[in-house]
């Protein structure tokens, strides 16, 4: 599923691409979709990059390619409602027993997550996970899909599921869900630089963005993973 706004930009980038035969400029593509900054437009082509729709080619100007469309693609914008950031309606996170094993813990499963530049989560509290309570600290948990691999050395890859305790502090250097400018969450490790926070992959291919205090909470610490082979 793409957020709104990734497939905003894409459908824009297609359709400009098909009349023009040339890509659009961060400039038209900023007053496209009504954004404040180009930062952002990086930031969505980065993640339309990273799950397989866009392709940049290097050594030539404005070279995007639109490697494919999403399928149903009316159904596969996020919710219309702006209210859809991982700390939007988490209330109380109880967890409860699976009724396939008394032992397993069912926690909410909070849609897919970038493990590459920020993107926005979408929240879907249709689906749970089981997992084992001794995965389990303190306080209220919830899990996530990652996509991407900019934590791959980290030993977290495209398609696992980590396991969040909902917290707004970290440790320095603790992997957390981080939410920037309000709008968009992304999973890194978090480095205090004075009066700046660093968000870092775990990826040499990928870099490492600096953002004031301000634009920076915690949403939670990673405390495991999941992985189906």
């Amino acid at each position: 599923m793409l957020t709104k706004k990734q497939y905003q930009l894409l459908t824009f980038i297609h359709e400009r691409m098909q009349s023009d035969g040339v890509a659009p400029s961060f400039d038209e593509m900023k007053l496209a979709l009504d954004l404040k900054s180009k930062s952002g437009i990086h930031r969505l082509i980065t993640a339309l990059e990273e799950r397989g729709f866009l392709r940049r080619l290097p050594h030539r100007a404005r070279a995007l390619e639109v490697v494919k469309l999403p399928e149903n693609a009316d159904t596969n914008t996020a919710d219309e409602t702006p209210s859809n950031v991982i700390s939007a309606k988490f209330g109380k996170l109880s967890a409860t027993p699976a009724p396939e094993d008394d032992d397993a813990v069912q926690l909410p499963l909070y849609g897919k997550i970038a493990a590459g530049l920020p993107i926005e989560a979408i929240q879907n509290t249709s689906e749970h996970i089981a997992v084992p309570p001794s995965m389990l600290g303190n306080g209220d948990h919830y899990a996530l899909t990652i996509e991407g691999d900019s934590m791959i050395e980290a030993g977290i890859l495209d398609g696992d599921t980590v396991i969040i305790q909902q917290s707004d502090r970290a440790d320095n250097g603790s992997i957390v869900v981080a939410l920037v400018d309000n709008e968009e969450a992304t999973l890194k490790r978090l480095r205090r630089k004075g009066e700046s926070i660093a968000l870092e992959p775990a990826n040499a291919t990928h870099e490492t963005q600096i953002f004031g205090p301000d634009r920076v909470k915690v949403q939670g610490k990673l405390v495991g993973l999941l992985r189906r082979y």
